[in-house]
Formats: structure tokens, sequence, C-alpha cells
């Protein structure tokens, strides 16, 4: 972002009457929305908003632009002209926060300040104007608390530990036991811990709070928790973050204010009705923190019945407006509710689906948009395992169901032991009292998240629906001691390392392993639940529809990886239309190995005749098996691949063995000949030695062999009235002439068999576009190939220079951190250097052979991302592991509706 500069007629500052819910690039979410919603004449304070591009500016050359501060300063004086205050007014002072607010909700990731404009001065004047001191000096302390964290860098555990202390001398347990002089005595503390720690005194200056207080916003856009939140979200680096600056409004005012969190529907299973979280007498940042256990929403209705009304009725025009599930921050000032934010919320997998159908019956939104509101990614969370209801475990607790899942592993008390374990191979559950933003990267490790504090709303509940990770948040029967890295409950002591449960479906909290079972969306995939079945639930119910509405649109078919029938029969059941990649060296393991060690030591063409020979009639029911199994779809055969010193023993193993037997003077002919082959074939870089094509110019018969075993499943399935439908691919081709050879001698066998069993077969030949030099030649390749299927894993191997095996387990890590890769490119197609070649291909391919058949075969078959790519670059299909299939059918009908517009983006 270095050649960003400011111009000088661009404009900076938004105030929240211009803007609207379409200017999330400019105004991030936060922003829009709440010009939105000024928009709807719903109650906002007012208030306005620094742009993202002032944040790209101040990011890219370390100072805030040229025209900023004057923009600032108009906008600041029209809101004193509108309140009828100043900022900091001594006798009456205007107060404002200063937040965060990117285009993609990062909650809790950047930086926040509340009460910027209190001094030593206003806080008199705002217990004067208020009539309430305790609520002037809470405002105080917590300014100097927010600001010392966020603004100076000091340690917020300093802060925490003299409330912790506060309360204890006065015997309390929650803050709003203490009074006016305990609040008093604590800024003065406070203010202390700022002057010692960050070397200068708490500033008294208003202007001076609210310039550093923006600063410090923009900063926080490459803090290290924000830029860990971006890459485990997929969130792109360069956007920055606007700055909303609002009027306060207090929801520490006493029982008859407070503060809340509400949802349109419930963020975690879809239901319609009343949900969300209230505290009074509190700020915001108290709900999402877990600092204080909340009441549910619906307890407002009692405890302030107009206010309730009046948020029921706001939050039914969002959700009509926005057409989605809504989040809402609100404040109760003395009765007066006040909107503070709202968001398209974050929810479950499980919630996504049911919404998106209750939205279609409601006629509010259509089946495309629908699709649009659900991923690949929620529907492979769908179908990971859930407790067995019928086993019995032995329950700890129960808190709050805040994000479904079955959790199993060993308990951990802090976020640095969750990483160092996980990085370990070992399965942790993070627990916790309450989570913070610092808290990120050990719940990415963790296999789930368990507190003892807060509720949906909190921070560790709306991280963990946005990360996918099961959550039981408010288990408030667990005591949770951090210190001494143990919880207690009823007595019982859980130590570091004991095996926990948690279940977020229910909340419930077990200890030791809870046995799992199939979701029920897989078992629906499997054909053994009906849609429309009792007990299929509303979950199912909306998976089928969805799926319905998918395959009516996508135009990419989807084929599996598969090997054996019962991989075949299974990928069918899922939905494939079809076998992308059948590796035939799968079928050399076992009891066959011996088999291809006698081929490899053959020394004369008769002893390779008749190794051949051998393997012939396994390779033929092999594929007949397969065959019948996908009866009526296309099959693609993979000729032998590996390179063939996988199929020997290892070379140091090997060597023992002979040496040890040479000095017992038992010497073994077999093994001295498996040892001279072993030695012979031995290279230094497998994987760029004989294999693929090679191999079948190399050892002769062996791709023949193979070829004859197909034709001859194919003619065995015809004669048994079948419809079988191979297709013959030759892999790791570099070169047309290498394409040629073989293919000449695959038409020769096939012909062979034709005349032998009357059959005409029709098996098409093609291949495996895997090297930079197939695809930089794929024009006059696809001369001799009726198909091209793209080997991505290796194609990403050879244009980087990486050995997956290596690279991944050595330095990929680090490489994330640094920012060089957004995600693996194994895990997702790299579409600037593979995508780049593999959309040269299509088209060269295409140029020479119209008709020509394309595919993908790799594993970023069934990435969603990728799915996108493969759509837009015009392949007919693509092939994924059978657990996929159902998630690359969904991409690849997303792809085609976003391709068409008919998804707003």
């Amino acid at each position: 972002m270095s050649e960003i500069k400011d111009q000088p007629d661009q404009k900076f500052v938004y105030d929240f009457t211009e803007g609207n819910k379409d200017l999330k690039d400019l105004l991030g979410g936060k922003g829009a929305n709440l010009a939105e919603m000024t928009n709807l004449r719903l109650p906002v304070p007012p208030g306005f908003t620094i742009t993202t591009e002032a944040c790209k500016v101040y990011l890219a050359t370390g100072e805030e632009p040229a025209a900023l501060r004057d923009e600032v300063s108009a906008h600041l004086d029209a809101l004193e002209r509108h309140m009828g205050k100043r900022l900091g007014q001594a006798d009456d002072p205007l107060l404002v926060s200063v937040r965060s607010g990117a285009k993609f909700s990062m909650p809790g990731m950047m930086d926040t300040v509340l009460n910027i404009g209190l001094s030593d001065e206003s806080v008199a004047g705002l217990a004067r104007q208020s009539g309430d001191e305790r609520f002037a000096w809470d405002s105080y302390r917590r300014l100097i608390q927010m600001f010392g964290k966020t603004v100076l860098g000091v340690d917020g555990e300093l802060f925490e530990e003299e409330l912790e202390a506060a309360k204890a001398a006065k015997q309390v347990t929650v803050d709003t036991d203490l009074d006016a002089a305990d609040l008093k005595s604590l800024v003065q503390s406070f203010k202390k811990i700022v002057e010692s720690r960050a070397g200068r005194a708490f500033p008294q200056d208003p202007r001076e709070q609210m310039d550093l207080a923006v600063k410090a916003v923009f900063e926080s856009w490459n803090g290290d928790r924000a830029k860990l939140y971006r890459r485990q979200e997929r969130i792109p680096g360069d956007l920055g973050t606007a700055v909303n600056i609002c009027s306060m409004v207090f929801g520490n005012l006493g029982p008859d204010s407070g503060t809340g969190v509400a949802f349109t529907r419930d963020p975690a299973s879809g239901q319609q009705g009343v949900y969300g979280d209230y505290l009074q007498n509190a700020q915001g940042e108290d709900v999402v923190a877990g600092i204080r256990n909340t009441v549910p929403l619906a307890d407002l209705e009692r405890i302030d019945k107009t206010s309730y009304d009046r948020l029921m009725q706001i939050m039914e025009t969002l959700e009509n407006h926005y057409k989605d599930l809504c989040d809402i921050e609100f404040t109760i000032e003395r009765g007066q509710l006040w909107m503070l934010q709202t968001r398209v919320g974050k929810r479950t997998a499980g919630a996504a689906f049911r919404i998106a159908t209750q939205l279609v019956d409601q006629g509010l939104i259509d089946e495309a948009e629908a699709l649009k509101r659900v991923t690949g990614a929620q529907l492979a969370q769908l179908m990971f395992p859930r407790f067995d209801e019928e086993a019995r475990g032995e329950l700890l607790g129960r808190g709050i169901a805040a994000s479904p899942g079955a959790a199993v592993g060993k308990a951990v008390f802090d976020s640095y032991t969750a990483v160092k374990w996980s990085r370990s191979g070992e399965r942790v559950i993070l627990i916790r009292r309450e989570t913070n933003p610092d808290d990120l990267d050990g719940m990415i490790a963790a296999e789930g998240i368990l507190t003892s504090r807060g509720g949906k709303t909190s921070h560790a509940a709306v991280v963990a629906r946005g990360m996918g990770k099961t959550c039981v948040c408010g288990a408030e029967e667990l005591d949770v001691d951090t210190k001494r890295r143990r919880m207690t409950v009823g007595g019982r002591v859980i130590e570091e390392g004991d095996l926990v449960s948690i279940d977020g479906s229910t909340g419930k909290v077990y200890l030791g392993e809870v046995p799992v079972v199939p979701s029920p969306v897989v078992e629906y995939f499997e054909g053994r639940m009906h849609a429309g079945a009792e007990d299929a639930g509303e979950l199912v119910a909306a998976v089928h529809r969805i799926m319905a509405y998918a395959d009516r649109v996508r135009r990419l078919r989807v084929r599996a990886n598969a090997d054996s029938a019962e991989d075949a029969l299974r990928a069918r059941r899922f939905g494939a239309q079809g076998i992308g990649l059948c590796r035939t060296e799968h079928m050399f393991l076992g009891e066959r190995r011996e088999m291809v060690e006698r081929l490899i030591l053959a020394d004369t063409d008769d002893e390779r005749t008749t190794a051949l020979e051998q393997l012939l009639p396994l390779q033929r029911k092999d594929f007949i098996e397969l065959f019948e199994a996908m009866d009526g779809l296309p099959v693609t055969v993979r000729l032998l691949d590996p390179p063939l010193h996988e199929f020997l023993p290892d070379i140091t193993e090997l060597s023992v063995r002979v040496a040890l037997a040479e000095s017992r003077e038992d010497h073994n002919e077999n093994d001295l000949r498996l040892l001279q082959a072993v030695h012979r074939l031995h290279e230094q870089n497998p994987m760029l030695g004989l294999r693929g094509v090679r191999l079948g110019l190399v050892v002769p018969g062996l791709f023949a062999m193979q070829v004859r075993a197909i034709a001859e499943a194919t003619a065995a399935r015809i004669d048994a009235k079948g419809d079988p439908r191979a297709e013959i691919m030759i892999p790791l081709v570099g070169t047309v002439q290498e394409l040629e050879i073989v293919r000449e001698e695959a038409e020769r066998v096939i012909a062979e068999v034709e005349a032998a069993t009357g059959a005409e077969l029709r098996l098409a030949l093609g291949t495996m576009i895997e090297l930079p030099r197939a695809a930089l030649t794929a024009g006059q390749i696809a001369e001799a190939a009726e198909f091209f299927s793209f080997g991505t894993n290796d194609l990403t191997q050879t244009v980087w220079g990486f050995s997956r095996d290596d690279v991944e387990a050595s330095f990929f890590t680090a490489y994330l951190e640094k920012g060089i890769f957004g995600v693996s490119p194994f895990e997702t197609i790299d579409r600037d250097g593979v995508g780049a070649l593999v959309r040269s291909a299509v088209a060269a391919g295409r140029a020479t052979r119209p008709d020509l058949k394309l595919g993908v075969c790799g594993e970023h078959g069934g990435d969603p991302e990728s799915v996108h790519f493969f759509h837009e670059v015009g392949l007919d299909y693509v092939s994924c592991s059978p657990f996929r299939i159902p998630v690359a059918r969904l991409e690849a009908a997303r792809a085609a509706a976003l391709s068409k517009g008919t998804a707003a983006g």
C-alpha cells in the first residue's frame, strides 16, 4: 500500500446522514449500517465516520491525510452544535466513542474506546448534569482503562488486578457494588498505572484523546490478533478500517439504563423468537466481554416494557429491510432506547441453512439468493459427527449452547498451551472464565471453547460461531481457576490435561471422551434418512431443498476420486456423477505388492510377461466391480503413476536384513536381488523421477496390461447388459510425443480386445495435465488427447518448486504468518500462478480440439474457492473425495448463480 496518497479533493469524513449500507468498502460495515439506520429514522446517536481510505493513507505513509484534521474538526463542530455542548466541556461535556469498523465484521479484533472527552474537570460536570456521581466516576475509570490498554499499550491485566483488589477490599463480587468513592480511588490508581507504564500522564485534552484514539484504531488494523483473524477468515489485508465517532449514550446510569445485544433470530439454531442478552447498569463492552453474566433479552419486557416493545418493532423493521438475520447492539439510557449498531449477523452452519429456507418461505428472498446465503464450508461443518445421545458420559455441568458441534480434547486453560499442545498433535478444549481477543490463536488451535461466563453474544460465542468452532458459554457451575490450571465442579477437580467433551448443541459438558455418531446430514446423503421423514428435522429438510435447487442450476458436474467399488458406491450416494480419478496404484497394495516386486525384479521378457499375466485378471476384476458400481456414469482410470521404489522394501531395513543374513552365512537370493533393485531404482527426488508415462515407456507391457484389463472389463460389462463408460488417463505427460506412443499402443490393445470379444469399445484416451510444460504445450497435446484432467496437486508442486510433504511441515506456518500466503496453495488454488497455467491450457486445448472434455482431479476439486475458479475458466467437471462431493455440488451452483449476477455481492 506504499503508493497510496491522499488526493486534495478526496472526502475522508461522512456524517451518519450521508452514507448507506452499500458503502461498506468506504465506511466499513459499522459506519455503513449506522448510516442506513439513520436513513430509516431509527434512534441512532449522532456521529460521523472516517473512511477506510484515510486508514490506508495512514498505514502507507505513517501520517494522517493532510485534510483529515480539518474535516474532522468541521464534523465535530457540527456534532457539538447539534448536541448543544462541546467535546469535554467542563460543566456539561459531550462524550464520544471511537470505534473501529472494517468492511467485514471482525468481532473484538480491533480497538474501541468509550467515554472520550472525560477529564479531571469534566468528570465533575458529568456528575452534576447526570445527578449521579457514581456513574461519572465509573465512566472515567472505564475511559482510563480502555485508553491505557488500547491507545497507550499498557498491560490490561494491571487495571483488572486493581479492580479486583477494590472489589475484594469492599467484599463485593461485581463492579456495580463499588460506590463513587471507590471508583474515584480507582481512577487515581489507574492514572498512576498509566503514568508509570506509558511514560506519560493520561491526556486531559479531549481532542488529543480523540485524535490518539483514532490513530490507535488505524494501527489496530495491523495488530497481531487482527492479522491472525483475517488469515483465519480469509479477509484481504489491504481493506483498512473505518473509524466511527459517535456521541455517547450511557447504559451505566442506574437500573433504568443498560445495554444489550439482540438477534432477530437465534444465531445458533435459526429459530425465530426473542434472542439476545441484556445487562442493566452497564456499557456495551460489559456484555460482549462476558465479565458479568447477562439476563435473557426476554427479561427486558419485565424490566422496561416500553423499551422492549420499541426494540421488537425495530428488530422487525431491520430484518425486513436487510432481508436477513440481524445482529443488533443497543443501549437504554434512563428509559430511552438507542441503536448503536446493526449488521447481518454471524450464524452457525445449521442456522444458515434453516434461515435461508425460512426467508424463501416468507417471500423475502428467492431460491437463488438462498443459495448465496449458505456456503460449502458450512455444509462441511454440518457433516461432522455428533455425540451419541445413547452414550453414557459423566455430566459435569451445562452452559449455553453457543455454537454447535461435538468437541473432545484435553483441558487447557490458556491460549499459549492450546497452541503448543495442538502443534504436538493433541486435541484440546480451551477453558476460560471468559475469552478476549488475545485468546484468538488459542481458539483457532482448540477443538472447542468452554467458558464459565458470558452468553450467546459474548466474545467466545461470536468468534466461535464465525469460525465454525464448537462452543459452550456461561457454564456457571464450573469454577475455572486459570492460575492453578484447573476447574472444579461440585468438589470434582478437573486438571489440565484431563479429557473433556463439550456439546455445542445442548450446552452439556462431560468428563472423558463421549462417543460420536454420524450427523443427520450425512445420514441423509447416505440415503439412510429421507428428507421428509418425521425424524429428519428442519435442518435436513433445509439442506435437501437447497441441494435440490443447487443441482438444478449448476453447470459444473461433480465426480469422485475413488479407487474401489465401495468408495464408488458411497460417492454415488453422495451425488457423484462419475469418477474423475481412479488411482490404479492403490490396487497394487497389500498381498499384490509381491507381484509388483516380481515385475520389477524380472530380468527376462518371459519373467516380465509372467508377472504381468498374473496381474491382469486381478486388474480386470477390479475394473469390472468399479464399472458396475458406476454403471452409466464415466469412470476415468489413471494408469500406474507412483515411483516403482514405493513398491519395494525400505533400503535401510533391507540392507540390514541382507547384512545379518550374510553374517550368519544364510544367503537369501531374493533379498539380494531386491537390494540390487532398490539400489538401481533409488532416486534423489522420486516425485520427479521414474513415474507416470515414463513408467509405461520404460517397463514394457505395463500400460498395455492395464489397458487390456480396462478393455476386457468394459467388454464384460457390456456382455452383462451394463453401460460402462471408461476413460483411460495417461499421467505425467510433458510432451505430445510421449502421449502419442502410449496412445498408439493402447489403441492396438483395444482393437485386439474388440476382435476377441465382438464388443464395440468406446474408450476415451486422455491425459493428466500436471506439469508446467504440459500446460504450456496444451495445444499440441490436445491433438492426441480426447480429454484433459488437471492434476493440480502436482501442478502446484512443480510450479512452486515445492515438495509438499517437506515444505508444509517446515516453513508454511512462517509463510502464512508473514503474509506471503493468505492460504496454502495446496488448499486453495493459486490463481495467479497455477491458475494462470490452467486458464491458458484450457484455451489452447480447446483451440485445437473444441470438444475437448476438461476436468480437475486434484484436491482443489473439493475446495469451495477453487470450485468457483474452475467454473470461471470453463471446466466441465471437478472431482474430489466422496465426502467432499456435496460441498462441491453446492459451490458449483453458487458459482453459477454468482456468475449470472443472481446473487448480489
